[in-house]
C-alpha cells in the first residue's frame, strides 16, 4: 500500500476534490491557471459546475482588475485595436481606422460591429484623443455566447453629454440605425445617460424620466429605432436628496439601469468635490398605470455592479467576499487627468446604512497609473 501511495501525484487528484478546490477559487484567472496545470486537471474541471467566478473590471486603459486582491490583467488584442470595455465575456475592440468589433479573449470568436465613431462625424485621422473622447456603452437582449446573431444596441456618449442609439445585428455589421429621434418634446434639454434591455425591450433613462425604445426593421430586414415613448414621466422622490449631500455645494449625479432580480431598477449616483457621496435606488413598477417609481431600501441580499460601460446584480452567496445589499461602483467619468489611479473614486456603498468602505480588500496591492 506504502508503494502505491508513493506513486500517486497531483496527476491523480480525484475529480470531487478537484471540485472543492474550485469551489475556493473566486477568480477566473485562478481557475484559468488551475486547468493549465494538466490535461487532466482540465477534463476534470470541465465537469464540474462551481459557482460563477467574479467579474474583472474593466479599465480605461484596456486593462482589467480583479477583485478583491487588485491583480491587474492584460489581454491579448490586435496590435491596431484598443480594448474599449466589455460586455459579458466579450471584449469592445476599436481599430485606429474607427472599424469595431467585438472578440471572444478565450474562444477568439469576433463579431463585426459599424464604425460607430461616424455617429458623431469626427475627423479620426486628425484627432489626437481618439480613443477617449467617447463613452459607449453595449447591451444584449440576450447573452452573445448562445445567441451570437442577437441585436446589439449602443449608446453614445459624447461632448456634453450629448448622446445617440444605435442598434446593430452581428456576426456581419449592419448599417448604423441611430437613435437621436429619442429627443422628443419631452427630452430635448437632456440626453440619455443610460439604456437596458428588460424582458427583451431597450429602455433608456433621461433626468428620472424612464422612456421605451421601439425597434423595428426596416424594407432590407435591417434593425432600426423607430420611436420612443416616456412610460414614467415624474418621480415624487426626484427631490429627496441623500443626507450625506450638502445642498451648499456643487454636485451632480448619474443614473444608470441595472436589472436586478426580474426587475429593473434606477440607481442614482451623487458626485460632490470629485468624490461619491451617496446613492439612490427606485425599482420601476411597470404593473401600475401610469407606471411609477417606487423606492428601494435594500437589495434582497443582492450586490450592484454600476458603470457607464456596464451595470449587473449578482448573488453575494455565490462568491468570496463580496457583500450583500451592497453597490460597487468606480471612477467611470472623465477627470483632469486621464491615467488616475483606478481607486480614485471607488468603493462599496451600504445601502441599509449609508457608509462607504474600500472595494479591495486591505491586503490588496493599490494598482498605479491605470485608468478608471
Amino acid at each position: 500500500m506504502m508503494k502505491a501511495a508513493e506513486c500517486l501525484s497531483w496527476l491523480d487528484l480525484p475529480s470531487e476534490l478537484l471540485g472543492l478546490v474550485l469551489k475556493h477559487l473566486p477568480s477566473l484567472a485562478d481557475r484559468v491557471r488551475l486547468r493549465a496545470v494538466c490535461q487532466p486537471w482540465r477534463s476534470d474541471a470541465r465537469l464540474q459546475s462551481p459557482s460563477p467566478p467574479l467579474p474583472w473590471l474593466s479599465l480605461l486603459d484596456g486593462t482589467f482588475m480583479s477583485i478583491p486582491d487588485g491583480k491587474i490583467i492584460r489581454m491579448a488584442v490586435p496590435d491596431n485595436a484598443h480594448c474599449y470595455g466589455s460586455i459579458d465575456n466579450w471584449l469592445f475592440l476599436m481599430q485606429i481606422d474607427g472599424g469595431c468589433s467585438l472578440m471572444n479573449p478565450f474562444s477568439k470568436a469576433t463579431l463585426d460591429l459599424p464604425k460607430l465613431a461616424t455617429v458623431w462625424c469626427r475627423d479620426w485621422s486628425n484627432s489626437d484623443n481618439r480613443f477617449t473622447q467617447l463613452f459607449y456603452k453595449l447591451v444584449v437582449p440576450s447573452p452573445l455566447d448562445s445567441s451570437p446573431e442577437s441585436l446589439v444596441a449602443v449608446l453614445i456618449v459624447g461632448d456634453a453629454d450629448c448622446s445617440t442609439v444605435c442598434i446593430c445585428q452581428p456576426p456581419v455589421a449592419t448599417d448604423l440605425s441611430r437613435g437621436r429621434g429619442v429627443q422628443l418634446s419631452w427630452s430635448r434639454s437632456r440626453s440619455l445617460s443610460d439604456v437596458a434591455f428588460f424582458n427583451g425591450k431597450l429602455y433608456g433613462i433621461v433626468f428620472g424620466k424612464l422612456v421605451t425604445l421601439e425597434i423595428g426593421y426596416d424594407l432590407g430586414s435591417k434593425p432600426k429605432i423607430s420611436a420612443a415613448d416616456c412610460i414614467i414621466n415624474y418621480m415624487d422622490d426626484l427631490w429627496d436628496l441623500p443626507q450625506s449631500l450638502s445642498i451648499e455645494k456643487p454636485y451632480m449625479s448619474w443614473e444608470y439601469l441595472v436589472e436586478w432580480c426580474g426587475r429593473l431598477l434606477k440607481v442614482t449616483r451623487f458626485i460632490q468635490l470629485d468624490r461619491t457621496i451617496a446613492f439612490n435606488v427606485f425599482e420601476a413598477d411597470l404593473s401600475t398605470n401610469p407606471c411609477q417609481w417606487r423606492r428601494v431600501n435594500d437589495l434582497g441580499s443582492q450586490a450592484l455592479f454600476v458603470g457607464r460601460h456596464c451595470s449587473k446584480s449578482f448573488p453575494p452567496g455565490e462568491y468570496n467576499g463580496i457583500q450583500e445589499d451592497c453597490i460597487y461602483f468606480m471612477c467611470d467619468y472623465m477627470c483632469p487627468d486621464y491615467a488616475v489611479d483606478p481607486l480614485r473614486d471607488s468603493g462599496v456603498y451600504n445601502l441599509r446604512n449609508g457608509m462607504i468602505t474600500p472595494l479591495l480588500s486591505q491586503t490588496a496591492t493599490v494598482p498605479q497609473h491605470h485608468g478608471g
